[in-house]
């Protein structure tokens, strides 16, 4: 599976204060966790467009009317769209079939792990050559990406999301429904103040965070 051969869709919630990252509050303040959460946006799109991949698109809710989805770059292969209603597992589920239906292969990642790089995207879209399933599990017992090469509604449906057992829970769902899937290095994710550290993966890294060295 090459890149060209497999599109992205990036989940992301728009940046109002009091209702982006809101477990980030308490550390950051409402405009702080909002700033952070463009700011992990822009990033997420900048990657995507780095990998060379078939098509970016993003994914919003609650709708596309927030300012910063106009200040995106405008490339020709990254396109909007809304996530629509129901539970985050419906959602996805109904993002990934739909791309499904123009494309061999997707992938789906949210904004939040900031050490998801086009490298690792492109490797997760190589990894479809031969599974039908890809994952890059979260620290935190979740995911940072999951990646199709057909449709699967048996991951998504019924699953208690925000939990640490969500990647042992798609483990056996999809062991179940007789997936071949891979799994790349977990990757940590930005969901509570004790996340921060992160951040050191964003490029110039965060206010009072240290980059990489």
């Amino acid at each position: 599976m090459k890149a060209t051969d497999c599109s992205l869709v990036v989940f992301a919630k728009a940046p109002v204060p009091g209702q982006a990252k809101t477990r980030l509050i308490p550390a950051l303040g409402a405009e702080g966790a909002a700033a952070l959460a463009q700011r992990l946006l822009e990033h997420a799109v900048a990657q995507g467009l780095a990998a060379g991949l078939r098509s970016v698109e993003v994914c919003v809710t609650p709708d596309a009317s927030h300012p910063c989805f106009s200040r995106l770059p405008q490339r020709q292969s990254l396109v909007m769209a809304e996530q629509g209603p129901g539970d985050l597992g419906q959602r996805m589920h109904r993002a990934l079939a739909r791309r499904l239906a123009q494309d061999p292969a997707v992938l789906l990642m949210g904004t939040d792990a900031p050490a998801l790089d086009g490298a690792v995207l492109r490797e997760a879209a190589q990894a479809l050559h031969d599974h039908d399933a890809v994952f890059v599990p979260a620290l935190d017992g979740g995911y940072a990406l999951v990646g199709l090469r057909r449709v699967a509604p048996e991951l998504f449906m019924d699953m208690a999301w925000s939990t640490p057992r969500v990647m042992a829970a798609t483990r056996e769902r999809a062991r179940a429904a007789g997936l071949r899937w891979a799994e790349l290095p977990a990757l940590g994710d930005v969901d509570v103040p004790g996340d921060l550290v992160h951040l050191r993966h964003l490029p110039g890294g965060w206010p009072g965070v240290q980059p990489p060295r």
